[in-house]
C-alpha cells in the first residue's frame, strides 16, 4: 500500500469519500504548488538580478518554465485518467491554454507596474514589492489558475464519452472507503 493510500485509510469515512470524489482537483492544486514555488523562485531570481528593471519579462519566463512542468505533472498525474487527444495535439492545446493563462498572469502585474504606478520612484520599494507580489503571484495566480482548471478539463483532458454525471470511484478507492 502506498504512503497516500495509508494515509487515506486512517482518514474518517466522509473525508475519504470527499477526496476521492476530488481527487482530480486535488492533484491539480498539488501540480499548481508545486509550479507556485517554482514561478515565485524564478520570478524573484530574475527580477532581483537581471532582469530588475523589466518585472513583467520576469514574470512571463517564470510562468512559461512553471508551465512546462505543469504540463508534465498534469498529463501524468494530475489527469492521466481521462481521455484526452494525441501527445502533439494535446501538448498544442496545453501550451495554447497555457499562453492565454500567462496573459491572465501578467496581466494583473502590468496594471500595478503601468497602470497603477505601484513602483519606484512614485512609491516606495516596501509598497512596490508587496504590490508585484500581490498582483503577480496571488491575484495573477488565481485567474490563471481558475481559467486554466476549466479550459484543461474541457478541451486538453476530456473525460471519456463514457463517462457522463458523477464518476464512480475505482475498484481500488473502492475498497479504502470500506
Amino acid at each position: 500500500m502506498s504512503v497516500p493510500d495509508s494515509v487515506l485509510a486512517r482518514l474518517p469515512r466522509t473525508v475519504q469519500v470527499l477526496l476521492l470524489r476530488h481527487r482530480e482537483l486535488l492533484k491539480f492544486g498539488t501540480v499548481g504548488a508545486i509550479t507556485f514555488i517554482i514561478d515565485t523562485g524564478i520570478f524573484y531570481a530574475l527580477k532581483l538580478t537581471v532582469l530588475s528593471p523589466k518585472p513583467v519579462t520576469s514574470k512571463v519566463i517564470a510562468v512559461l518554465v512553471a508551465t512546462l512542468v505543469s504540463y508534465l505533472l498534469n498529463r501524468d498525474w494530475s489527469f492521466r485518467t481521462r481521455g484526452g487527444h494525441r501527445r502533439h495535439h494535446e501538448a498544442t492545446l496545453y501550451f495554447l491554454i497555457s499562453g492565454i493563462g500567462v496573459a491572465l498572469y501578467s496581466a494583473p502585474l502590468w496594471v500595478s507596474r503601468y497602470v497603477l504606478h505601484l513602483q519606484m520612484p512614485y512609491t516606495s520599494r516596501l509598497v512596490e514589492e508587496v504590490a508585484d507580489f500581490t498582483a503577480g503571484q496571488i491575484i495573477g495566480l488565481l485567474l490563471g489558475m481558475a481559467f486554466r482548471w476549466w479550459a484543461f478539463r474541457k478541451w486538453v483532458f476530456p473525460a471519456d464519452q463514457q463517462q457522463v454525471g458523477p464518476i464512480d470511484p475505482p475498484q481500488q478507492d473502492r475498497a479504502l472507503i470500506r
